[in-house]
């Protein structure tokens, strides 16, 4: 994807305050000296059996970009394939659940698309607004940082765990209830902190997107501290039993390069409606603690050493 947006042509917006060279999670737009538009969008296709939790994690997962900017979702529009002769029953369910996670975000679905297809697909275009003063970027990472994050990791190796039939049921409601928690709360609980950089981790893994937020920085190395990680239940089990998505192989192929240290299968997995990762000063990572429950610290920003990411 790089190399085919390096052949565009570049347009040149001042009312563009983030656009897609950055790598950020949503594109921003100024409108006003007070407001700016979130803009972002995401589908895929199912990663769970049942259709209602399917439209409840691909609506989850659309909104948590709005989030990592530090914006407020307003409205929604549905990108939707399905197959001519699907179930309407299953298709009802995927639109409900959609509909109630758009619902408990108090962002209103105002149309759609959709289209025939023989593979199932599901998301959201979201739109959210943010003050142009206060839109969080996945640069800005100063030395002396604390890494914070918001949610357990291992969402893809539980997947395909349940794919080959591996796993527990008690592990994959584990996975599901991470999955379809929007990051609403964290991200209030975040605006209460003084935050530098902000990123959601999805689909490039934990690693994928702190590369991304090493690079947007200035001169700054993530260290990420391995010990502190916390992982979904079973997940180091699934691993050990060869449950690891084509999705983690990728990753590590493409990041690898960048880091030090010897970093665990989990570190790469994919991740869907992940948890936002966020670089703070010490005091306001004590306070994120504090205020936000399911965030814990997980590693610390130094000044830049030879690779962008160390693992300890």
């Amino acid at each position: 994807m790089d190399q085919a947006l390096a052949g565009l042509p570049r347009q040149f917006d001042p009312r563009v305050l983030i656009g897609f060279e950055t790598s950020d999670d949503a594109g921003v737009f100024q409108l006003t000296p007070e407001c700016a538009l979130v803009q972002t969008v995401d589908f895929f296709t199912p990663i769970v059996d049942d259709p209602y939790t399917f439209g409840q994690i691909a609506a989850a997962n659309s909104l948590s970009d709005v989030y990592a900017m530090g914006g407020v979702p307003i409205s929604a529009l549905s990108i939707l394939a399905w197959p001519r002769d699907g179930e309407m029953d299953d298709l009802r369910e995927v639109l409900r659940g959609g509909a109630e996670k758009m619902i408990e975000a108090a962002c209103s679905v105002i149309g759609g698309h959709s289209i025939a297809d023989a593979e199932p697909k599901f998301g959201y275009a979201v739109t959210g607004t943010v003050h142009p003063a206060k839109v969080l970027a996945n640069g800005g990472a100063r030395a002396g940082d604390v890494l914070v994050f918001t949610k357990r990791l291992g969402t893809g190796i539980v997947s395909t765990a349940l794919k080959k039939g591996l796993a527990r049921e008690t592990d994959v409601a584990a996975s599901i209830e991470s999955m379809t928690t929007l990051n609403k709360a964290a991200c209030a609980a975040m605006l209460q902190c003084e935050v530098h950089a902000c990123t959601d981790v999805t689909g490039f893994g934990l690693l994928g997107h702190a590369r991304e937020m090493a690079a947007a920085s200035d001169g700054v190395t993530l260290v990420i501290e391995g010990a502190r990680l916390q992982l979904l239940p079973g997940v180091a089990g699934y691993v050990a039993a060869g449950a690891v998505p084509g999705g983690l192989k990728n990753n590590r192929e493409f990041v690898e390069c960048h880091v030090t240290g010897t970093a665990g299968e989990v570190m790469y997995d994919p991740q869907t409606s992940g948890g936002l990762l966020m670089a703070m000063p010490e005091l306001d990572a004590a306070n994120m603690e504090r205020i936000y429950p399911g965030a814990y610290r997980m590693g610390r920003v130094v000044a830049k050493r030879d690779t962008l990411l160390e693992i300890e």
